[in-house]
């Protein structure tokens, strides 16, 4: 701590959900000590980055691909359990066993350039100078909602995934979901379960991909999103370039009729939603089922996005200023690829710290 009470740790980790824990587990395999040598920040009041947050009917038995942290498995977990509940302990207890001492709840309000070439991190718990910053703060807090004429003057609901809390809420309502995402069917088929009736509208026709999902595959998706994030281009979610995995209950949904999608409206009415050739449909909710964006506003006055709108990345680290690293978004947005995403911005930010990497912002042309 200097003179005037700012904190200086070496490493800032902002965020404590899948990325960020993974950081911090490379952290202190590299020798870096918590509360010394780097301090993990976390806006969440408990344990269990976003999943804490998801709506109690996703059990942990319809989760995709969600992968252990790196060091322990997640093991005997009941599938018929909510995931914010089996996730949420299983991040706690691993926040235990590795002793990483996430401060919470801390809002991280800017990252700004700070003196002697660090960079100071403004926190509801006080400033921080530090050499080097690890940003894993995900998409929940950023929910998308698409702007659409007439939205203001409809008289039902309107939700976001975000606010999602099952499908109780809409008994013997007639209710659209607007999305073509894994979120959107998902609410879509447990909706129809309670509902009077419900209406599925996507801007594109879904992508529905049957048959296995290997490594190949998941390779190109992953290679796609990444080369939007080189060119620095708002990224697109690894999600968004698989398709929708045909499971059982898709093919049974589909079948019934619940999964048939129409084109998006032209304009929000009074009761309901319509569009320019005539038709129109009645409703009492519209939920917008139409994914995050990056939480990345607390490094604004950094400056560090690219005439394309997006974060230039060279691997984890920002093209504009290289002690500066990104885990989980883009490529890295999945449980898989923010465990790898974390061991490489820990061996760069090592690199950094002992000296054979760059201390100060890299100038890239405007």
């Amino acid at each position: 701590m200097n003179n005037f009470g700012t904190r200086e740790p070496a490493v800032v980790v902002v965020g404590a959900g899948q990325a960020g824990l993974s950081s911090a587990y490379h952290l202190r395999r590299a020798g870096l000590e918590p509360d010394r040598d780097f301090v993990v920040l976390d806006h969440a009041p408990r344990a269990g980055g976003a999943w804490q947050f998801r709506w109690p009917s996703l059990t942990y038995g319809k989760v995709h691909g969600m992968h252990a942290l790196p060091g322990m498995e997640l093991t005997g977990a009941d599938p018929g359990r909510p995931s914010s509940e089996v996730i949420g302990a299983y991040f706690h207890a691993y926040e235990h066993r590795f002793d990483l001492r996430v401060h919470r709840p801390v809002e991280v309000s800017a990252v700004r350039e700070g003196d002697g070439g660090r960079l100071l991190v403004e926190t509801s718990e006080g400033a921080y100078a530090t050499r080097a910053l690890i940003s894993a703060t995900g998409t929940w807090n950023r929910p998308f909602w698409p702007r659409c004429p007439g939205q203001e003057t409809f008289r039902g609901r309107q939700l976001h995934t975000a606010d999602y809390p099952g499908p109780g809420a809409f008994a013997g309502q007639r209710v659209i979901v607007v999305g073509g995402g894994a979120s959107g069917t998902q609410h879509l088929m447990e909706i129809a379960e309670v509902a009077a009736g419900t209406f599925w509208v996507t801007r594109r026709p879904p992508v529905f991909r049957d048959g296995p999902f290997g490594e190949e595959e998941g390779r190109a998706a992953v290679a796609t999103v990444e080369d939007r994030v080189r060119q620095g281009l708002p990224p697109r979610s690894v999600v968004s370039v698989t398709g929708l995995p045909l499971t059982e209950a898709v093919r049974d949904a589909r079948e019934r009729g619940v999964l048939d999608r129409i084109d998006m409206f032209d304009r929000i009415t009074p009761n309901g939603v319509a569009w320019d050739d005539g038709r129109s449909v009645d409703a009492d909710v519209i939920v917008w089922a139409t994914g995050f964006r990056a939480a990345v506003g607390h490094l604004t006055p950094l400056k560090l996005r690219e005439p394309g709108g997006g974060i230039r990345l060279d691997g984890t680290q920002v093209v504009r200023d290289a002690r500066v690293h990104l885990v989980g978004y883009g490529p890295s947005a999945s449980t898989i690829g923010a465990n790898r995403a974390g061991r490489a911005a820990v061996r760069a930010v090592k690199r950094l710290l002992d000296g054979a990497g760059h201390p100060a912002p890299v100038p890239v042309p405007a």
